[in-house]
């Protein structure tokens, strides 16, 4: 199946997802932006599962991410960003989970977003993402992750540099 294919598939097996969208728009916003379809073909392959989940209130564009279980295993094990990784000189992870987002042509989910996804469903029962940081908190080494527990979503803090086999991120596209 190409990527059209799959988006339009899961679109219309999660209509709760994008309550009052059509895919006729969908498919009309993604053919002005063919890099879109390359970046979510990328979200795919990764196992990210991309499905839309709305639209952005201020610019009116459509959001795309993440919408696997857990999260995309193609995407676990990383630090924070490039920064932490040059910092990180024992062990080091593979790649970090910024630099590999814009590797893709998307961004680390914002929270905002992160906690609106998690409203229409159960997500990272079992893994963690992380997500975009202020820029505050990465200038102080940190930076934020999210997952659900306990039927809630918490928001955490970790050195920058830490990974874990079970965090990950989750990516959002605007289109």
């Amino acid at each position: 199946m190409t990527t059209l294919e799959i988006l339009v598939a899961r679109f219309r097996a999660h209509p709760e997802r994008h309550d009052g969208l059509s895919w006729a728009l969908v498919e009309q916003r993604l053919a002005a932006q063919p890099d879109a379809l390359e970046a979510l073909g990328r979200m795919e392959q990764t196992g990210g599962e991309p499905d839309v989940i709305g639209t952005d209130p201020e610019s009116g564009r459509l959001i795309f991410c993440d919408c696997s279980k857990e999260t995309p295993a193609g995407r676990r094990s990383l630090c924070y960003d490039d920064e932490a990784l040059r910092k990180r000189t024992k062990n080091p992870p593979a790649g970090s989970a910024a630099g590999q987002a814009e590797a893709m042509g998307v961004q680390l989910m914002p929270e905002a977003i992160y906690r609106r996804l998690q409203e229409l469903g159960e997500f990272d029962l079992k893994t963690s993402s992380w997500i975009e940081t202020p820029a505050e908190q990465r200038a102080l080494g940190g930076a934020l992750f999210c997952e659900r527990r306990y039927g809630r979503v918490f928001t955490f803090h970790n050195g920058a540099d830490s990974y874990y086999s079970v965090r990950g991120w989750r990516g959002v596209l605007f289109v």
